[in-house]
């Protein structure tokens, strides 16, 4: 199978849940790795599924957790954070050394994306290539930066897949790719570097966990690390002509819609309206990285 969708265990030690973002399936995923009794989950998805994560946590009996590590700090990636800690008091939180102000102080973000993140504190600071021992299955730290300055990966060199966040690409499903040019600190050089980085690991890897979403493998995981340059470059160019001709959200969703995603059954033409959404986003990051005025 080259892409799993379905919620449940995909290799030895991982496993899948549906986040539900917005309250729609298979647009977010949040991971949990188990291994000997020892469980580590990747981000907390939104507040308004923490239940339903929990709920699936105890159906797949990986539940409590024990770590959590969190990709990046955007609110899709953090906000359940205070639930699941009522849930389940004693994991420890782990993240990028430069996610910590941002974890702490997220009022800035806040104001961004018009979503409500509390404060998380007493988080273990991480850098690349430190290890998370999950009772001997050791899982590598990847600065991944670029999407944001503080976006860290995961590597399990022993099924050998990689958990990237929202680092790499935004590949909910075969007909919908969406940009990753963030606010406020998106930088494409790094992005590009971190494009280099994990196509340099394409031999020693069969797989890659996206958290929008899915996980992409064998001949598919290789496709999509072979078009994650051009993708980029072809989308971020064609969203800033088409600013330069109308600064419309609706223009822009519309013609991104018709000229590359026009057969998605996630962003419809029918249904463009939280599309618009994402282009608000994608062009604040464009202005934020000076990419357009």
């Amino acid at each position: 199978m080259g892409f799993i969708n379905e919620e449940g265990k995909f290799n030895e030690n991982s496993y899948m849940i549906d986040g539900l973002i917005f309250r729609l399936p298979k647009q977010l995923s949040v991971y949990v790795v188990e291994n000997e009794g020892e469980r580590l989950m990747i981000d907390t998805g939104v507040a308004l599924s923490t239940r339903k994560v929990i709920k699936k946590l105890k159906e797949f009996n990986l539940f409590p957790i024990h770590k959590l590590f969190l990709t990046h700090s955007h609110w899709d990636h953090v906000q359940g954070y205070n639930k699941l800690k009522k849930a389940m008091p004693d994991f420890e939180t782990l993240a990028s050394e430069k996610a910590i102000d941002n974890l702490k102080n997220p009022e800035k973000l806040n104001d961004i994306y018009g979503y409500k993140v509390n404060s998380i504190d007493n988080v273990t600071p991480l850098k690349e290539a430190d290890i998370i021992d999950l009772n001997g299955l050791e899982l590598e730290v990847i600065n991944l930066f670029g999407h944001t300055q503080d976006s860290v990966g995961l590597i399990d060199w022993k099924n050998k897949n990689i958990f990237t966040g929202d680092a790499i690409a935004s590949q909910m499903d075969r007909e919908t790719y969406q940009p990753i040019l963030m606010p406020p600190d998106f930088n494409e050089q790094e992005l590009l570097n971190s494009f280099k980085k994990v196509k340099a690991l394409k031999d020693e890897l069969k797989s890659i966990s996206l958290n929008h979403f899915g996980v992409w493998t064998n001949e598919d995981f290789y496709e999509l690390l072979g078009k994650l340059t051009e993708l980029h470059i072809t989308t971020k160019d064609a969203i800033i002509e088409w600013y330069k001709e109308a600064p419309s959200l609706k223009y822009i969703a519309e013609q991104y819609h018709k000229t590359f995603i026009p057969d998605s059954t996630i962003h419809t033409e029918e249904n463009l309206m939280g599309f618009e959404m994402v282009m608000e986003w994608v062009i604040n990051g464009l202005k934020t990285s000076g990419l357009i005025d």
